[in-house]
């Protein structure tokens, strides 16, 4: 046990979901960094043992994803349940924004979250597993618009490009004080679906706004 123990308190319930654990660890980085916070700690400080939140996560590189394979899984359920007559591209965007809105009391939570997904090189190697999971709920349901295998060319760029669309939203979120993570989200999937293929890019304001481009024309038009 290290110097950032934390003792818990006489007759407080123990933690255990995924979200309340994931939010002790957050508070425990942030207060005494990441590399310096042990698994003992954590456990201590929900009121639970070392095996118990390893039922949970199963290293402290994963406390910081919270619930993660939930939300991937409600991502899919949205994608299942868009409409066939929404393009490819809109059905993919609206699913991104709606997998990254959070209620308000879970914003500086999640703010935390990925400061330290982006910024702890440790936090950085593991989040590739994590990202290729990402990857794969967008490429499976690009390849099944497509009617191509999900390994295909144009379902993997698909998924990488809106993969780095969203964190080039939050690397800007991140470094702009009083911006709206939902609205620099949208104005970089307009980039996606305008900017690129009109050749002419939209404004974007200082917090995240965006305005449409004059022409119009998107990659939906042609169902990539």
């Amino acid at each position: 046990m290290n110097e950032c123990s934390v003792a818990p308190r006489m007759g407080r319930q123990p933690l255990t979901t995924r979200a309340a654990l994931s939010h002790v660890a957050l508070r425990l980085f942030l207060e005494h960094g990441f590399d310096q916070t042990t698994v003992d700690d954590i456990a201590t400080a929900a009121g639970i043992g070392r095996r118990t939140l390893f039922r949970y996560f199963p290293s402290k590189n994963d406390l910081p994803w919270g619930d993660f394979d939930a939300e991937l899984a409600r991502m899919r359920a949205f994608l299942a349940a868009t409409d066939t007559t929404v393009s490819l591209v809109d059905a993919l965007a609206r699913a991104v924004v709606e997998f990254n809105r959070f209620p308000s009391e879970e914003v500086p939570f999640h703010r935390e979250r990925m400061n330290l997904l982006l910024n702890v090189p440790a936090l950085v190697a593991h989040s590739t597993l994590r990202y290729a999971e990402w990857r794969l709920v967008v490429s499976d349901f690009a390849a099944g618009r497509l009617g191509v295998a999900v390994d295909a060319i144009e379902p993997t760029v698909i998924g990488w490009v809106f993969l780095g669309a969203s964190l080039a939203a939050y690397e800007q979120w991140l470094r702009t004080d009083g911006s709206n993570l939902i609205e620099l989200l949208e104005s970089a999937l307009l980039l996606l679906k305008e900017g690129f293929t009109s050749g002419e890019l939209p404004t974007v304001g200082p917090g995240g706004q965006h305005e449409p481009t004059s022409t119009g024309v998107g990659l939906d038009e042609r169902e990539l």
